[in-house]
């Protein structure tokens, strides 16, 4: 999940970065919220890469990890996600 303070031109570049890495690792379930898998290699990389991107003092990143699997860790309610994948990250 990330918030990036996109009210100039340097913050839409910004979150327009963010949201291509985020794209490249995983799916877009809503419009700032990501599902992934990945491992724990990749998880250093990807925040390697957020941490190049944002500004620290007005932008946010949060990475949540579950354990067990994404029917284990996700309820949803109303209507139900476009693709299911397995263990994810959510970013």
């Amino acid at each position: 999940m990330y918030d990036i303070a996109d009210t100039d031109e340097e913050g839409a570049l910004r979150l327009r970065r963010i949201a291509q890495l985020c794209e490249r690792y995983g799916h877009r379930v809503q419009k700032s919220v990501f599902e992934c898998r990945l491992s724990p290699t990749r998880v250093a990389r990807m925040t390697g890469e957020f941490q190049d991107v944002i500004d620290p003092k007005r932008d946010s990143v949060i990475v949540y990890r579950f354990a067990g699997t994404i029917n284990e860790a996700r309820e949803c309610l109303g209507r139900p996600p476009a693709r299911e994948v397995g263990q994810p990250w959510i970013m």
